[in-house]
């Protein structure tokens, strides 16, 4: 297996990198670039900049245009900038080109999410999921990644370029490719034997998109001990406990946070572990309420779960971080029956989108966990009735 080496050194400082396209908005572009600090933030780097420019497409060479690179380029001289990060995918080429003009590493947000991937990866199923996705990131870029391809210790792109070694390069990693699907096929197989010996029992899985306290409120329903952190994909294996409400088993997965352009390669090596959210029979989607820009996260979890097929299934969307969400909204001099209407009109207003599937929760300060647990219960026992009406014991 070839070692990945970390993109970053502890707090190496980084310049962030937008573009706004058509049909997007300053505001929306900002949104994707705190998302992209915090992202570099959990990779280890210290953002300390971030340009943004309007374009109606991406510049072929250097994605951003002239003027732009060279501004960049004028910044990061004699500031100790070590690495320049683009919100969106990047070409070989433009790489090669960028890390030419800047004189600094450049990566794209794929790369970055790569990375944090690599360094969360524990089990040897994850481990494989990300070497896999790696190498299918790189294959495209083979030709002009040379430079970039130093970050691989050994094997790939530690000889000179040239069309044999980029040919020889080629034929190594599409071997990788092939024998780590073979490996994660066999995982696979091994994954689908434990949930058949599961039994009949009814499964239901946490969803939504990263950061939104998923491992958190695990913990706090099936009494389990799931890393929860404030750092985004701190879970990227799945964690399944059986849980007893009033004489009622069921299952309770913890799975991978989603996140807005998640690399595809990334999502088709995750597939054994997204196979758990495929399988399950009730989806808690949960929802971090406080944040800005939550219908937008709500909008990406729900078109990834269309993607993986899972449209039908029933949905429960968890409102979680009211505390968080009340701390943001209301100010001290608010009168307390204004603060009570906005609350239930914000309330009724999700109560009427989701057909009354939605709870307002919140995960830390344990508030309203007895009203959750009620609503998954009547959705596991409506289940067992359907599915299992000889297993009367479970729902009477």
């Amino acid at each position: 297996m070839i070692e990945r080496r970390q993109i970053f050194t502890d707090e190496e400082k980084a310049v962030l990198v937008g573009v706004v396209h058509k049909g997007q908005t300053d505001t929306q572009v900002m949104e994707y670039l705190e998302e992209l600090s915090f992202l570099a933030e959990t990779a280890g780097a210290m953002p300390v900049r971030k340009f943004m420019q309007r374009l109606p497409h991406p510049d072929s060479k250097t994605y951003v245009g002239k003027g732009k690179v060279e501004e960049i380029r004028q910044y990061v001289q004699g500031r100790d900038i070590r690495v320049v990060i683009f919100d969106d995918e990047l070409t070989g080429a433009q790489i090669t080109n960028l890390e030419k003009a800047l004189d600094v590493k450049t990566i794209d947000r794929s790369d970055l999410i790569l990375d944090i991937f690599a360094r969360r990866a524990k089990t040897a199923q994850a481990r494989a999921q990300v070497e896999l996705a790696q190498y299918q990131y790189i294959l495209p870029r083979l030709r002009g990644m040379w430079k970039h391809l130093e970050r691989l210790g050994g094997g790939i792109g530690t000889r000179g370029p040239g069309e044999s070694e980029i040919e020889t390069d080629r034929r190594i990693v599409r071997e990788k490719i092939t024998l780590l699907r073979r490996r994660l096929s066999e995982i696979d197989r091994q994954a689908q034997t434990q949930r058949q010996q599961r039994g009949e029992l009814i499964r239901v899985a946490l969803v939504g998109y990263t950061n939104v306290g998923k491992s958190t409120l695990m913990n706090l329903l099936a009494k389990s001990e799931v890393l929860a952190e404030n750092k985004l994909f701190a879970t990227l294996d799945t964690t399944t406990r059986k849980v007893v409400y009033e004489n009622t088993p069921f299952l309770l997965s913890d799975t991978v946070g989603f996140i807005r352009k998640l690399p595809h390669h990334l999502v088709e090596s995750f597939k054994s572990t997204l196979d758990e959210v495929k399988e399950s029979d009730v989806l808690l989607h949960v929802v971090d309420i406080s944040h800005p820009q939550y219908e937008d996260q709500m909008r990406v979890v729900r078109l990834t779960l269309e993607e993986m097929g899972c449209r039908d299934k029933p949905v429960v969307v968890i409102f979680n971080k009211m505390d968080r969400y009340e701390q943001v909204t209301f100010d001290a001099w608010l009168e307390p029956e204004v603060r009570e209407q906005m609350l239930r009109e914000l309330e009724e207003r999700w109560q009427s989108e989701t057909q009354g599937n939605c709870v307002f929760i919140s995960a830390t300060e344990r508030r309203n966990l007895d009203g959750l647990r009620r609503t998954v219960l009547e959705k596991v026992r409506d289940l067992y009735r359907i599915r299992y009406p000889y297993k009367s014991d479970f729902y009477s």
